[in-house]
């Protein structure tokens, strides 16, 4: 079965387009949930919670395709579905000191 820490690991290869850094260490997954299917017992069902820097941001359905699809392919994954929220608002507190130091802001 897949776990939280693969899960997070290929999230780590999406990025905002916009913003040179990946979409973990921007802070914009805020969920991650595993569910176990009858089905395929060594496989589970993927549930993403995760925002944009920006409600407005015209690049937000294919940041979602694409973390779906990269979820989706990963062994051990039956399905992902990839969720865009809106509460709590994204700020630049929720960034990783990595991504502070990338974008100059540490």
């Amino acid at each position: 079965m897949i776990t939280q820490e693969q899960i997070m690991e290929t999230l780590s290869t999406c990025y905002d387009p916009e913003i040179p850094v990946n979409i973990v260490d921007l802070g914009l997954i805020y969920e991650v949930k595993i569910d176990p299917t009858a089905d395929k017992p060594d496989a589970g069902k993927v549930h993403v919670r995760m925002t944009l820097t920006a409600p407005g941001c015209p690049e937000g359905p294919m940041m979602q395709a694409q973390t779906q699809e990269k979820l989706r392919s990963l062994p051990g994954v039956a399905d992902a579905v990839v969720e865009l929220v809106w509460e709590p608002q994204w700020t630049p507190d929720r960034m990783s000191e990595a991504a502070r130091l990338e974008l100059g802001m540490a």
